[in-house]
């Protein structure tokens, strides 16, 4: 499996110039999706009415969260870090040697990486990626996912299905772009971020069931 999914990451990867890594470290930050959110919150607003998206934020507050905390459990770091302590954490993509074919630790790559030392690498790591040990599960998978898992139910358009199926896809691959996941790591946040999405769905959908609910959307 892991043979796999070195390969595909390779495949992946690659250098995509300085723009290109501008672009996916934008894509993997929170700032450009302010407007995303807003545009949930204001669909939401739209069909259910002020009091069901003022429960549809803390419902969503609270899948994001657990999302980054339960993948946080697989990479020992986080409030829920230490619950599996004798758990061997998965090194992120940038710092394995056995895609370079070096007979080094990841520790000593870290310490490459983090140098910035010039080389003919196989992985590309953009400046400014370089940060964490383990990959994993990925949070940005598990955080996204879950937010398109909980938005799309609430809100039921298709248009809307689609742009959170593109923006999802979107952060996924940034990360492999960054070094930062290989591809198994982001099933995996995929998996837990679709449980809990759907987990906040399913409580939405039984509080708001007493509560006027709005279809003028």
């Amino acid at each position: 499996m892991y043979d796999f999914d070195h390969s595909l990451f390779l495949a992946l990867n690659f250098d995509g110039g300085p723009f290109l890594d501008r672009a996916m470290l934008t894509v993997s930050g929170t700032v450009m999706w302010l407007p995303l959110y807003a545009l949930i919150l204001w669909l939401v607003q739209r069909r259910y009415g002020w009091r069901s998206m003022l429960l549809f934020i803390v419902l969503m507050a609270a899948a994001l969260g657990l999302s980054d905390m339960v993948s946080g459990i697989f990479k020992h770091n986080g409030l829920l870090g230490g619950l599996l302590p004798d758990f061997q954490p998965r090194w992120r993509p940038m710092f394995t040697p056995e895609l370079e074919g070096l007979a080094i630790t990841p520790d000593s790559l870290m310490t490459i990486r983090r140098a910035g030392l010039p080389g003919d690498w196989a992985v590309h790591v953009p400046a400014g990626a370089v940060s964490g040990r383990y990959g994993t599960v990925s949070a940005h998978a598990a955080t996204v996912v879950a937010l398109a898992a909980l938005s799309v139910s609430a809100i039921r358009r298709r248009w809307f299905a689609y742009l959170m199926v593109a923006c999802t896809l979107l952060i996924c691959y940034s990360r492999i772009y960054l070094a930062k996941h290989f591809p198994m790591d982001l099933f995996w946040g995929t998996l837990v971020g679709q449980l809990l999405g759907w987990g906040a769905w399913l409580a939405f959908r039984k509080i708001t069931g007493f509560l006027p609910r709005r279809e003028n959307l």
